[in-house]
């Protein structure tokens, strides 16, 4: 029951992940570049600032946990969000121009697999003594070729509908949608997204230990990530708004009260990904495989919901009635990828 319980709470925060470019269509006369970091402020700083003072008990401080960690631990778990920091960026890029629904589906998909394995792998070079790669097991790995197999399907429905729309309907539902150029970017996307996963295993012990509940240990080591994530998208938002001549949209004051609305709901649901990632694997304590998939869970239950959004907004109208089956065949895959190691 309680890994049921678990896995509950990470689709809540998959749910609220893949709702949280909804807003941004709410963002009215503002640059890509200037919504992307005003919504990153939210996502990046404030809101998992919030969530790692939860982890911190009565009578200390986020600092004092920072400043008596394991340097070496704190700066790799920096440094991977930095990384994962340019994957955020080119993520965004790949819904432009293969829409919310491909575009998620397949940068997630390849954050899944490479988040979940890159973790242990790495973590064997650093620390061998703590024999990190026992923790991919069959069970781990057939969920990661599982959910693969599932992204595939759904890269497959992707390739369908650019083969059978004309140019014109592909605009109408994606306006700058770009098949090739998109895939080649969501798999770049995917590859260094996954190196968010890598930061949390590096700083999985950065917390109070038995002081700090099971279900909160993770959200000091998300914060420092999304802190090296948000460097990333800061330098590269503000070298945009200098080439585009948009340092006006902050002066814009009649839309900042909407805009800025709008950018702190979707950073907050997406964020709430990651909250629910440490609450629900606080759940999961007893399964072993299921705490190393949890990741690749969340990623893929992120691609579910998208490509549940993709249809709602109409992403996949026109599309043939074999392409809608090929799409939610991968839909069902993904799914029964989230339960089928427990089942093994």
């Amino acid at each position: 029951m309680e890994a049921l319980i678990g896995l509950l709470i990470i689709a809540i925060g998959a749910f609220c992940q893949s709702s949280s470019y909804v807003p941004i269509n709410k963002v009215k006369s503002w640059s890509w570049e200037t919504y992307w970091i005003v919504q990153g402020v939210f996502a990046w700083l404030v809101f998992p600032l919030i969530g790692a003072m939860l982890a911190v008990p009565a009578g200390h401080t986020l600092w004092e946990l920072f400043a008596e960690c394991n340097p070496f631990n704190l700066w790799m778990t920096m440094l991977f969000g930095v990384l994962w920091g340019i994957g955020g960026l080119t993520f965004g890029l790949s819904m432009r121009y293969l829409g919310v629904a491909l575009g998620q589906s397949i940068a997630l998909g390849t954050c899944a697999a490479l988040g979940t394995v890159m973790g242990p792998v790495l973590l064997n070079i650093f620390f061998p003594e703590l024999d990190p790669l026992s923790a991919l097991t069959a069970s781990v790995i057939i969920g990661v070729v599982v959910t693969l197999i599932g992204i595939a399907v759904i890269g497959i429905a992707g390739s369908m509908k650019s083969s059978m729309l004309t140019e014109e309907q592909k605009k109408e539902a994606v306006k700058d949608f770009n098949f090739p150029k998109g895939l080649a970017i969501a798999l770049l996307a995917g590859f260094m997204s996954g190196c968010f996963n890598v930061g949390l295993e590096f700083g999985a012990d950065i917390n109070f230990g038995e002081l700090t509940p099971a279900i909160y240990r993770t959200l000091p080591a998300t914060l420092l990530v999304t802190v090296g994530g948000f460097i990333t998208n800061v330098i590269y938002c503000l070298v945009q708004n200098a080439r585009n001549s948009s340092w006006g949209d902050y002066a814009k004051g009649s839309v900042w009260l909407n805009n800025l609305l709008f950018c702190a709901l979707a950073g907050a649901l997406w964020y709430s990904q990651f909250f629910g990632l440490s609450l629900g694997k606080g759940f999961l304590t007893g399964s072993p495989t299921l705490m190393t998939l949890s990741f690749c869970i969340l990623m893929a239950l992120n691609v579910v919901f998208s490509n549940v959004w993709g249809i709602i907004l109409k992403e996949w109208k026109g599309c043939s009635r074999a392409t809608i089956i090929t799409l939610l065949t991968g839909i069902v895959i993904l799914i029964i990828s989230c339960f089928l190691p427990q089942l093994i």
